[in-house]
C-alpha cells in the first residue's frame, strides 16, 4: 500500500518522487519500465553519440508512414531508463519565451501564464552563473556553461553575427533571439539528468520505493476512482494500491497509451480493441505535436571536428583527468533562435543546433571524413497528430501518427523550406571560409524552393520534442484540467509533456520538469505565491 504510485521515472516522475517523498509520512512508489541509469555513456555527456545504438535504454519508437515525407517512418527515440529522456538527450537547457505560457493560459490552461510558471523554473534550477530575476541558484537541477567547446561552434556563432543576427549569451534571459552557446544540464562536467538531480538525493528515504524493469499494464479503478495499477515484473502480474492518487508520467506516447489501455479514450477505438470504456474521452492521444528538423551538412577541410575524435583520448580525459576535454561536450554546443521573414509575431520561430560533426540519420549513419551540421526546426508547427493503440497488448508499441506538414494552409512546409534556406545561408558566411568543403547533404547549394521542399520531405527527422497528447485545458474536451487531473475519473493525474496544450519555443525538458514541480505543489496541497489556479 502506498499513498502515491508514479508511473514512469523520467523527467517528471523523478521530480514527483523527490518532492512527494520529502514528507516522511507519505509513502511513494515509483515504477520504471527501463533499467537503472548505470551505463557510463549516460553520465559522460559526449556519450550521447554512443547511446543512439544502445536499444535497451530506449523505447525505440517509429512513426507510421508519414504521407508528407515520402511515406517514411521517422525514428522517435525516448528514454527507457531512470531519468527517461533526460538521460539520453543533448542536455540543452531551454525554457521558451513568456508568451508561450501566456498563450497556454489564454487558451484555457488557467494558471499557466509566465508569471505563474517562472517561480517553478527558478525553484528547480541551480545555475552556475548564480541567481537573478530569471535564474535560480539553489534548485536540484544543475545548469552550467560547457566545459569544452569545439572551435567550429564559435565559427557558427560568428557566421550568425556576419549575417546580421545578435549574439546571445543566455537564451533563457531577457531575450531569446540570437546566436550563442547553449547552457546545459550538467554538474562538474557530467550529465545532470532528472534521475541525478531529483531521484538520487531521495533514494535513501525509507518512504520511497523505486522499482525498475516494470511494465505497467493498466490503472485499477473502483467505480470511477483510480486506486492503483497493475504491472508485470519478472514475468509476474502484480498490483500496487494508491490511497491518494495515481500519477502518470510516461510522456507524450506512453501516458495516452496507458489511459486508453485503462478504458479512458475514444470509445469507438477502445471497443475495436475489446477494451471496456470507463470514460469516453475522444481527445486522449490527439493534439500530438513535435518539432520537425532538417539537417544541412558540409564537409570540413580541417580535421577539427568530432568525426574522427579518438574514443581512447576522450575517455582518458574524461574518466582519468576529472571530467575534462571533449567528453564533457553535449555535441550540440552552439545554437540560435531566429525570426524568419514568415514570422507571425515578435517571437523567434526557428531554432538551430550546430554540431561540429557530420550527423546523418540521428548519428546512426556514419559518413566518411570530417564535416559539420546545422539542425533547424520550425518552433510552432500547425500540424497535429495522434497516438492510437495498435492492440490491447500493453507490450505492443502504439501507433504514432505525427502528421508532419499536414496543416491545410501548407505553412509548416513553407517554414521548413525557410529552415533549410537559412541553414545554407549561414554555412556560406565568410566565417566558414577556412573550413568549408563540399556540400554533403544536400549535395548542392543551388536548390530552389521546390528542391529544398523535396530535400525536407526526403531527409527531415524529429528533433525529439513530442508533446500535447493529453492536453490540459478548461474545456470539457481537454484530457486533464489545469491541475492535471484526468477528466471523468478521480484520483488520477497526468504529469509530463503530454499535457502541454502547445509546443513551447525550444527544447522541452526544462518545461517538463517545471510542470512536475507545479504538480507536486498541488498534490501536496501546498499554498505558495506561485500557485494561482482559479
Amino acid at each position: 500500500m502506498f499513498d502515491y504510485v508514479i508511473v514512469g521515472a523520467g523527467s517528471a516522475g523523478c521530480v514527483l518522487a523527490n518532492r512527494l517523498s520529502a514528507d516522511p509520512a507519505v509513502r511513494v512508489l515509483l515504477l520504471e519500465a527501463g533499467p537503472r541509469d548505470r551505463h557510463p555513456f549516460i553520465h559522460m555527456p559526449a556519450g550521447i553519440a554512443k547511446l543512439v545504438n544502445i536499444r535497451r535504454l530506449n523505447w525505440d519508437y517509429s512513426t507510421e508512414p508519414e504521407a508528407q515525407l515520402h511515406g517514411r517512418r521517422l525514428w522517435w527515440p525516448r528514454g527507457r531508463v531512470l531519468g527517461g529522456s533526460s538521460s539520453i538527450n543533448a542536455m540543452c537547457y531551454i525554457r521558451g519565451v513568456p508568451r508561450d505560457y501566456d498563450d497556454w493560459a489564454a487558451e484555457g490552461a488557467t494558471g499557466w501564464s509566465w508569471r505563474d510558471v517562472l517561480p517553478a523554473f527558478l525553484r528547480s534550477e541551480a545555475n552556475s552563473r548564480g541567481a537573478s530575476a530569471l535564474h535560480g541558484a539553489d534548485g536540484p537541477l544543475s545548469v552550467a556553461d560547457l566545459r569544452h567547446v569545439n572551435p567550429l561552434s564559435r565559427v557558427f556563432i560568428e557566421a550568425g553575427t556576419q549575417r546580421g543576427e545578435p549574439r546571445n549569451d543566455d537564451f533563457n534571459g531577457p531575450t531569446q533571439e540570437g546566436f550563442g552557446l547553449y547552457q546545459v544540464t550538467q554538474k562538474d562536467g557530467a550529465r545532470c539528468s532528472s534521475a541525478v538531480a531529483y531521484l538520487r538525493p531521495a533514494r535513501a528515504r525509507p518512504n520511497l520505493v523505486v522499482r525498475t524493469g516494470v511494465l505497467v499494464t493498466r490503472v485499477l479503478f473502483e467505480r470511477q476512482r483510480a486506486v492503483g495499477v497493475e504491472y508485470v515484473e519478472g514475468g509476474q502480474v502484480r498490483q500496487a494500491r494508491a490511497d491518494a492518487e495515481v500519477l502518470l508520467s510516461g510522456g507524450a506516447i506512453n501516458s495516452p497509451q496507458l489511459l486508453m489501455l485503462s478504458g479512458i479514450g475514444p470509445a469507438d477505438a477502445l471497443h475495436a480493441h475489446g477494451i471496456d470504456v470507463r470514460h469516453d474521452a475522444p481527445d486522449v492521444g490527439a493534439n500530438l505535436q513535435d518539432h520537425l528538423d532538417i539537417c544541412t551538412l558540409h564537409a570540413s577541410t580541417q580535421p577539427v571536428t568530432y568525426d574522427r575524435a579518438s574514443d581512447l583520448r576522450i575517455g582518458f580525459d574524461y574518466f582519468l583527468r576529472g571530467h575534462r576535454g571533449a567528453g564533457t561536450s553535449n555535441v550540440a554546443e552552439a545554437g540560435a533562435f531566429l525570426r524568419s521573414p514568415l514570422a507571425t509575431d515578435e517571437r523567434p520561430d526557428i531554432q538551430m543546433h550546430f554540431v561540429p560533426a557530420q550527423l546523418d540519420d540521428h548519428g546512426r549513419h556514419r559518413l566518411p571524413g570530417d564535416g559539420y551540421t546545422v539542425h533547424a526546426c520550425f518552433l510552432r508547427p500547425r500540424s497535429r497528430g495522434r497516438i492510437e493503440l495498435a492492440s490491447s497488448d500493453p507490450a505492443a508499441n502504439p501507433r504514432i501518427h505525427a502528421n508532419y506538414l499536414s496543416d491545410p494552409e501548407g505553412f509548416d512546409a513553407r517554414m521548413m523550406v525557410e529552415c533549410a534556406r537559412l541553414s545554407r545561408e549561414l554555412l556560406l558566411q565568410p566565417a566558414f571560409d577556412g573550413y568549408r568543403g563540399a556540400p554533403v547533404i544536400p549535395p548542392r547549394n543551388d536548390l530552389d524552393d521546390a528542391g529544398l521542399l523535396d530535400f525536407v520531405r526526403t531527409k527531415a527527422e524529429s528533433v525529439y520534442h513530442p508533446v500535447g497528447s493529453c492536453r490540459m485545458g478548461s474545456d470539457a474536451t481537454s484530457v486533464v484540467d489545469p491541475q492535471l487531473r484526468v477528466r471523468g475519473v478521480d484520483g488520477l493525474r497526468v504529469v509530463d509533456a503530454s499535457v502541454m496544450p502547445r509546443l513551447i519555443g525550444g527544447n522541452t525538458n526544462a518545461p517538463t520538469i517545471m510542470i512536475a514541480e507545479r504538480a507536486a505543489d498541488w498534490i501536496r496541497m501546498r499554498s505558495t505565491a506561485a500557485v494561482s489556479i482559479s
